[in-house]
């Protein structure tokens, strides 16, 4: 059965929410995968996915030699994770920037909005790729050793790829 592009995004939505960082894997000027944790913007996430960085920095000079990135979330206690393949572009949208503000981000930017270095990162998602096993870990622990004593293979719950 085919996902319309809205119950992607609202599934999309709904694993991701909560989860506080991920972590953006981009392609340095080598061609080698580079992978650095991001917060998440606490919006509702409509089919794009935004990031505040530096403007000078590696991530940002390498989106724009290369926009195909990967945002990769885990909540291990949950049993939540996701993988999201996109194209990332830099966004200097100050009207966006003030809707995605939270204080907390002086940590990272001490001059806030006022920061001439501040930008977004905004990754355009194509496709995610979900696991999600909602039982508990002792659930999860007694299936394991049940498949390892049967011989029949561990189900590790829901798998599942999006076309977002």
């Amino acid at each position: 059965m085919q996902t319309s592009h809205e119950e992607a995004v609202q599934k999309l939505a709904k694993l991701i929410h909560g989860i506080k960082f991920a972590m953006l894997t981009t392609v340095d000027s080598e061609g080698d995968l580079r992978s650095r944790p991001m917060a998440t913007q606490q919006v509702e996430f409509d089919g794009d996915l935004w990031f505040f960085t530096g403007k000078d920095t590696a991530k940002t000079g390498e989106v724009h030699r290369e926009h195909r990135v990967n945002v990769s979330y885990a909540d291990p206690d949950d049993n939540r994770y996701v993988s999201v393949s996109g194209v990332a572009y830099q966004v200097d949208d100050r009207a966006k920037m003030k809707e995605l503000w939270n204080p907390l981000y002086k940590a990272w930017f001490p001059k806030g909005l006022d920061d001439p270095n501040i930008t977004l990162l905004r990754v355009e998602v194509h496709k995610a790729e979900y696991w999600d096993a909602p039982n508990s870990t002792i659930v999860q622990i007694a299936g394991f050793v049940k498949a390892l004593a049967t011989g029949k293979r561990y189900d590790a719950g829901t798998n599942e790829k999006l076309q977002v």
